[in-house]
């Protein structure tokens, strides 16, 4: 049993009137030794249900940060320098509305856009259906690559993706604990905030209640994180609803912005597509980049134009609208999918030796 843990554990786990929050330094030690196992199962599942109960502060998730810094991976900066943007959504995953992130990861790497994203398996409690697997559907693996091999898959097609199981066994060895208190622990508040890139880049953070906007705001100010992008996204991702308003927090050093989006002013208005059928959401990904009209198309391209705005290589919604349609029409997007299929399978192909 870990002593030091226990204290920290007394900390936030002692009721209403008696705990208090950790400090800096305090939250990064916690989490280093929950990282490491150092703390005991019975710590740390207390620890996790505490800490949600309590709730965290921003200078908590800061140091939770700092300690995902030092024990985690960082992929290298892109080899040209070109500013990325990192992608963080829920690494729970989407049980209720069909995804579209791949789509617009393809369109702006073919835009000239490197996108950097990050995330595991199917994580409990909701149990989603991630990332991987959406990119997996669409033909490409990304989960046997070393860090090395995903950053020199970014350098070759403009899309990195840092795999939690094989790239920070020590978080997702925490991922069972998620499982056996039923809840969601503030760990999954950290994975929005968490970028795991070391070159210049945009931070966008999907959210689904507004505390968790406030927590960042804070946990980025402290940690001097200037460019970034909250998203009021479809459960909580970074994609963005056609059926309501978009509301989206917008920052970089020296301005502030709050935009409210109206799809119905780009007539884009409409219902958010459902999930459905699992199983066919590559295809049905695959009809979008093949040019075939669908609300899914719609909502795809409501969110590639927005993020080609956001990645400034449009100077306005509007522009990165029809920029976003061109490359899909054009099939940009889907030569950056046959291209990315064909580079990621390389990475693991077994090197051919000749005998003379």
């Amino acid at each position: 049993m870990s002593h030091e843990f226990r204290d920290l554990l007394k900390q936030v786990g002692s009721g209403s009137h008696t705990s208090r929050p950790l400090t800096r330094a305090e939250a990064e030690a916690a989490t280093r030794m929950m990282l490491t196992q150092t703390a005991t199962p019975a710590q740390i599942g207390a620890f996790m249900i505490a800490h949600r109960i309590k709730r965290p502060t921003a200078e908590e998730l800061a140091g939770t940060l700092d300690a995902y810094e030092k024990l985690g991976p960082t992929m290298p900066a892109i080899a040209d320098g070109r500013r990325a943007l990192v992608l963080s959504c829920p690494y729970d995953g989407r049980s209720r509305t069909a995804p579209v992130t791949p789509i617009t990861a393809l369109v702006l790497a073919a835009a000239g856009v490197p996108v950097v994203m990050h995330g595991g398996d199917r994580m409990p409690t909701k149990e989603g259906i991630p990332l991987v697997e959406l990119w997996g559907q669409l033909g490409v693996d990304l989960r046997p690559h070393s860090l090395e091999q995903a950053h020199t898959l970014l350098n070759r097609t403009g899309i990195g993706f840092v795999y939690l199981p094989q790239h920070f066994p020590l978080a997702h060895g925490l991922v069972p604990y998620r499982e056996q208190i039923g809840k969601r622990p503030p760990f999954a508040t950290v994975e929005l905030l968490w970028s795991p890139y070391a070159g210049p880049h945009t931070l966008v953070m999907g959210f689904v209640h507004p505390p968790t906007e406030e927590f960042a705001k804070g946990t980025f100010a402290l940690r001097g994180q200037t460019d970034w992008v909250t998203v009021k996204g479809l459960e909580g991702s970074c994609d963005l609803a056609r059926g309501r308003t978009a509301i989206v927090g917008v920052n970089h050093p020296g301005q502030t912005d709050r935009l409210l989006l109206h799809p119905r002013d780009y007539g884009l208005e409409g219902d958010d597509v459902e999930l459905g059928d699992e199983g066919t959401l590559g295809d049905r990904l695959l009809d979008i980049l093949s040019g075939n009209p669908s609300e899914l198309a719609k909502t795809a391209l409501w969110n590639a134009g927005f993020y080609l705005w956001q990645g400034e290589t449009a100077d306005s919604l509007e522009t990165g609208l029809a920029q976003a349609q061109e490359i899909i029409a054009t099939g940009g997007a889907m030569a950056k999918l046959n291209e990315l299929r064909l580079q990621a399978a390389s990475l693991t192909q077994p090197l051919a030796y000749s005998h003379s």
